[in-house]
């Protein structure tokens, strides 16, 4: 496992999005999207969570495969789109959208040029 392997650092930052979506879902919302989150809102972001959580288990930078490199590829592919999408139509304006979205075009590319070595 080196540093230099896009799996550590993607299933790090992801990690951390994980927990930050579990401890403080509001605050993702806000930093994220530019709005608060409320209710069904703040359940639905655990939710996210814990399912990025599993994940981020599932494609251990030690145990990674072909397979899970793929998964954490389409993720963050899908995810980056997702949130560019979101910040041109103007329905999210969170001050981490734009890095946001570069970072998970960053972590897409470098784990495309990883998975096809």
């Amino acid at each position: 496992m080196r540093l230099t392997d896009p799996m550590v650092w993607t299933t790090a930052i992801e990690g951390v999005t994980a927990l930050a979506l579990l401890i403080a879902p509001a605050l993702v919302g806000r930093l994220l999207l530019g709005s608060e989150l409320a209710g069904v809102g703040i359940l639905v972001a655990r939710i996210a969570g814990i399912a990025l959580f599993s994940l981020v288990v599932a494609c251990r930078p030690r145990d990674a495969t072909r397979t899970s490199v793929r998964a954490m590829l389409a993720y963050n592919a899908l995810v980056g789109v997702y949130l560019a999408s979101l910040g041109m139509s103007a329905l999210a304006s969170g001050v981490m959208l734009w890095p946001a979205v570069a970072i998970h075009f960053v972590m897409a590319i470098a784990l495309a040029r990883r998975s096809w070595k």
